[in-house]
């Protein structure tokens, strides 16, 4: 399937999507009007019975909709894992002329696959879809890896098995720290959390699971800064 087809499938499929959450709250308001009106008691008012419906239809589509929307989650989350990234695509270059030339342009080319690769693969810890998936942030290399800056002295690495696909993201600093094997966001946020409050090294991986019991304080040590940060 070419990258047009699949775009123009995933664009009818999102709306396919759009459209079901739209009915089913359609659906829920309509049924919530017309049983707070029917279920009124007649010695009511017109008006009453009216804002009664009024508020039941209200209930009923955010109920009916709720509903809907945890079966749709999933086939939203399925899209946007599918959706091309939106990029400004550039025209390839003209043929080279030399064999130097040549390798200058694959070189570029491979860089270019590099951050792309691993822009399409943080989904796998980056689920909410608005960081790590940003293309531009990430550097490619000639080898095939990529690095995104997170702050300094902080780099994301990213490695990808293309024969196994696997890809392996890693936390890199520059300060002589052992590498973290990163697999969620969370992660993430407790290292620069420990970093930025000048707690040990270490307490970030006790935090995420990795470190031992005599760590405990340093970990609540961390969370109170996390809390601090968040007030």
């Amino acid at each position: 399937m070419t990258a047009t087809l699949r775009q123009a499938a995933t664009t009818v499929a999102n709306s396919m999507i759009d459209g079901t959450s739209m009915a089913s709250a359609l659906i829920g308001g309509a049924a919530g009007a017309y049983l707070g009106y029917q279920l009124a008691p007649d010695t009511w008012t017109d008006t009453t019975r009216i804002l009664l419906a009024g508020a039941t239809t209200v209930i009923g589509a955010i109920a009916i909709d709720g509903l809907a929307e945890m079966a749709l989650a999933p086939l939203r989350r399925l899209m946007r894992t599918r959706s091309p990234l939106p990029s400004s695509r550039r025209t390839a270059p003209a043929p080279a002329a030399t064999l130097d030339e040549a390798l200058a342009q694959v070189v570029v080319a491979t860089e270019e696959d590099a951050a792309r690769r691993a822009a399409n693969a943080a989904f796998r810890i980056d689920d909410g879809d608005n960081f790590l998936r940003s293309e531009d942030r990430w550097r490619g290399y000639e080898d095939g890896e990529a690095s995104f800056y997170l702050a300094p002295g902080v780099v994301l690495h990213h490695r990808a098995e293309r024969g196994e696909y696997k890809h392996h993201f890693t936390l890199l600093t520059g300060d002589g720290e052992q590498p973290v094997a990163i697999t969620g966001m969370e992660q993430i946020r407790h290292h620069l959390a420990a970093r930025a409050a000048g707690l040990p090294a270490g307490t970030a991986s006790a935090a995420t699971g990795d470190g031992h019991d005599e760590d405990k304080a340093t970990i609540t040590e961390l969370d109170n800064h996390l809390k601090a940060l968040g007030a």
